[in-house]
């Protein structure tokens, strides 16, 4: 008989352990439900979410030796991966330096200069950290450092220097003439709104079209769904909303007409484009679901054409100076289409990051590959700046409003070119809610706080420079993401997941400090699970909210009274996840969820709830004088704009499937195949196709407009 003794079995780790754990790491261990119910996370749960984040918490030993590793982990460097500071505040950073040792420490500003710190009290204890005893030192942080992207720099006494990034953000975004005045704007999905000149899918020359029809009518904005960009070969996910890279462009909005270089087309290479362009100007004229893979496919060729043809000096010029600009991240977004191309059913292992040996080759052997991606983002970066310099001089304060996305795909270039800052074995989501009581699970991976910071957050920075590039506001999907995001473990159901909390202090002032460079205004997606603190902290930052009309209700569940709103949001009657008015009307929104087996209570229920929220509408607005008796479904629409115009909310969003009588929805939460997502083109209640030419003179836009327009007086104040 051996008289070696049996391992001893591993010990799972003790629920203190493991919420100690994780609170160092910032997960949350309870939170509350929609319906007011404190739920706890699960130990599978955060083991998981923990290992995600790089740590190992299997079992209670190495649990507890992560926590300690933890502790030590600010000791173990003199400065921390990065700091970020904003005006009118003073703050502190700590320095860890050999006991008795003493260091120097200044900011170097962006422009060379040298801001000096001074020293304050800290009566940390020492500590040995890996045999040495170490000291800290406090430094005062003041509010008057001039804004940008600094460098902290600490010399020690015996000539060691350290530095880190180091960001000084603005305290608050203020535009004076937002406080004496209101703006109003139009929102549509630019895809589904086409010309009789689009190639099967609304673009970048049907958007300075618009921005010139409504500018025309007094709107100070034009908001439109995220242009990021989408998977470049095979099949092109048609949710805006889960792109390949959010700092990218989808150059399946160029419109090839309008590139310069189409002048210089031989007549053989005329006629291709021509062709190509026809066939997809006819499926512009269907009302049939829009396929965004056949519309590329045949674009994509015409791009490949004018791509060919010489530029001018002066172009060439333009070309380099935005390829300079862009630099590395343009260079490896531009490889990542390209490996594309060449490995259309996936990258070999050895290709599968942007810093591989093998990728370097791969970079030189696809040259010109890489040249012809990034010619494109130039090419569609061109087109948006030409429509938002359309909608300026057409009289729109703000011009285009763009949106950001939540995350990106898992496979896409984002993660690619940068993997170390996206957590693996989770996605992000969203817990239930009384219109998604399954939960959501949006497929994409999200950040890592811990790399973000260790970047001095320059994924962040690079990311919102480029969207706000040609944008006067921008629309921040979910800003409550800036704070905290519900990881779900692969694997596991969208309620099985647990909220993991950001810096939002680091994260919300980076946004503001490009914002403010970019002369832009925020506007945050504060609606669902939002904490109140959160909604006040946007407020005192300059972060405008949003306020829908169908999710703002009173102590009684009957509709806000319009006084009642917020001021400082952008309010509209829907949103792309709901119906347009008509179909809420007309009680859609229930019979499609129904037919896609999407509620877990009684479809009676339901109904009878929809007929009681729809009389309870109806009531309301004939209180405020907006309806009759018997209203019509144009007449209740129209009373629904005029209802949100009463409200003080500084933003006023019009959106335009309401104002052509659309009743179709263009996003179903909950859905994947099942239902055509954001698929849908424009057309009226009659499910006939309204192009961009028919919006001026449309009956029914017209119609809107003047009811809108007839509850504002003069600068959009109220009469």
């Amino acid at each position: 008989m051996s008289s070696r003794k049996a391992a001893p079995m591993s010990v799972p780790p003790s629920r203190s352990t493991l919420t100690e754990l994780a609170a160092a790491y910032r997960i949350s261990t309870q939170f509350w439900g929609y319906d007011g119910v404190q739920r706890d996370i699960s130990d599978e749960v955060l083991t998981k979410v923990l290992s995600a984040m790089g740590v190992d918490a299997s079992t209670e030993e190495a649990a507890s030796a992560a926590v300690l590793e933890r502790d030590l982990e600010a000791w173990r460097s003199v400065l921390p991966p990065s700091v970020v500071h904003r005006q009118n505040k003073e703050g502190t950073v700590q320095v860890h330096l050999p006991s008795g040792e003493k260091a120097r420490v200044a900011v170097i500003l962006e422009d060379g200069g040298e801001w000096p710190l001074s020293q304050t009290e800290d009566w940390a204890a020492d500590r040995e950290i890996d045999g040495q005893p170490t000291g800290q030192a406090s430094f005062r942080l003041p509010g008057d450092i001039p804004l940008g992207y600094h460098t902290l720099r600490a010399v020690l006494d015996d000539g060691t220097t350290a530095e880190c990034p180091f960001i000084m953000t603005p305290d608050r975004l203020h535009d004076p003439e937002l406080e004496t005045t209101r703006a109003w704007g139009v929102a549509a999905q630019l895809y589904s709104v086409r010309s009789s000149k689009s190639w099967g899918i609304g673009d970048f020359s049907d958007l300075a079209d618009l921005v010139a029809i409504f500018g025309r009518e007094g709107a100070d904005f034009f908001q439109i769904n995220p242009l990021h960009a989408a998977e470049p070969v095979g099949h092109m996910s048609p949710s805006p909303y889960l792109p390949v890279s959010r700092r990218f462009i989808n150059p399946i909005y160029i419109r090839p007409e309008a590139i310069l270089e189409t002048a210089y087309l031989t007549g053989p290479q005329r006629s291709l484009i021509d062709w190509g362009g026809e066939e997809q100007r006819a499926a512009s004229l269907r009302n049939e679901h829009i396929d965004r893979d056949e519309v590329w496919q045949t674009k994509r060729e015409a791009l490949e054409v004018i791509f060919s043809v010489p530029r001018s000096f002066a172009r060439q010029a333009a070309l380099d100076k935005y390829l300079e600009e862009e630099g590395e991240g343009l260079q490896n977004f531009a490889l990542w289409c390209a490996l594309c191309e060449k490995y259309p059913e996936g990258f070999p292992e050895n290709l599968e990051g942007a810093d591989s040996v093998f990728v370097a080759r791969e970079r030189r052997e696809l040259a010109d590959r890489i040249d012809f991606w990034a010619w494109l983002q130039w090419i569609a970066d061109e087109q948006l700046e030409r429509a938002q310099e359309t909608a300026r001089t057409s009289g729109m304060n703000i011009g285009v409003c763009t949106d950001l996305a939540v995350g990106v795909h898992p496979l896409g270039a984002d993660v690619w070119s940068n993997p170390e800052a996206f957590a693996r074995g989770v996605t992000v989501g969203a817990p239930a809610d009384m219109y998604n009581q399954h939960g959501q699970d949006w497929s994409q991976p999200p950040w890592r706080p811990d790399t973000l910071a260790q970047s001095g957050y320059e994924p962040l920075r690079d990311m919102i420079r480029t969207v706000l590039r040609h944008a006067g506001m921008l629309r921040v999907d979910h800003i409550a993401g800036f704070f905290r995001l519900w990881w779900i473990p692969d694997g596991a159901k969208a309620s099985e997941g647990t909220y993991v909390n950001y810096d939002h202090e680091a994260m919300i002032g980076i946004l503001l400090l490009e914002a403010h460079r970019a002369r832009a205004i925020l506007v945050g997606e504060d609606l669902g699970t939002v904490e109140p603190w959160v909604r006040d902290y946007l407020k005192a930052r300059g972060i405008y909210g949003t306020s829908v009309f169908w999710f703002e209700k009173d102590g009684d569940g009957l509709p806000l009274r319009p006084e009642h709103y917020r001021p400082e949001v952008l309010t509209s009657v829907e949103t792309h996840d709901l119906p347009p008015a008509a179909g809420y009307i007309a009680g859609e929104h229930v019979d499609l969820r129904d037919r896609l087996g999407l509620f877990t209570q009684p479809i009676e229920e339901v109904r009878a709830s929809a007929e009681r929220e729809l009389n309870e509408t109806i009531g309301r607005l004939r209180e405020y004088g907006l309806v009759g008796e018997e209203p019509t479904e144009r007449e209740i629409v129209e009373a629904l704009h005029g209802y949100i115009a009463r409200t003080p909310s500084t933003f006023l969003s019009v959106s335009l499937v309401d104002a052509v009588g659309e009743r179709r929805i263009q996003n179903q939460p909950g859905t994947d195949q099942e239902y055509p997502n954001w698929r849908i083109p424009l057309a009226d209640g009659t499910e006939e196709v309204v192009l961009v030419g028919d919006i001026p003179e449309h009956a029914r836009v017209t119609s809107l407009l003047t009811a809108f327009r007839s509850a504002l007086g003069p600068d959009n104040r109220l009469l």
